[in-house]
């Protein structure tokens, strides 16, 4: 069966047959590389300190290109994430034994704090 059948049999295009993926280039690779070392080096730093960083040292990279680089390589910025004070919903709820309790003599409730060290 010719490759024309094929692809119209799947609903490819030919090109897209054809098509061959590049890999990123040598320069890409080198700032990949630098990227990696600069976030060992300070992991809250998010990628517009990121790509100051590399203006200093000499490179000419705008935002959007460290921005993919830095996802590509699979880094992330050390910060607090939205919503941290939500509750896990898989995690033990304790009720609150003195809620419908009078105290009214003393001694009559006790408390233990325990400080962890």
């Amino acid at each position: 069966m010719s490759v024309e059948k094929q692809c119209e049999l799947l609903g490819l295009a030919r090109s897209s047959y054809y098509y061959q993926p590049c890999g990123e280039s040598a320069e890409n690779l080198a700032l990949m590389r630098l990227l990696d070392q600069l976030h060992l080096d300070d992991p809250t730093k998010g990628a517009r300190l990121l790509q100051q960083d590399l203006l200093e040292k000499g490179y000419v990279v705008n935002l959007k290109r460290v921005r993919r680089l830095v996802k590509l390589i699979g880094i992330e910025a050390i910060y607090s994430k939205p919503n941290l004070s939500k509750m896990n919903a898989e995690h033990k709820k304790y009720p609150y034994l003195l809620r419908n309790m009078t105290i009214e003599a003393p001694n009559q409730v006790w408390a233990i704090c325990y400080l962890m060290r």
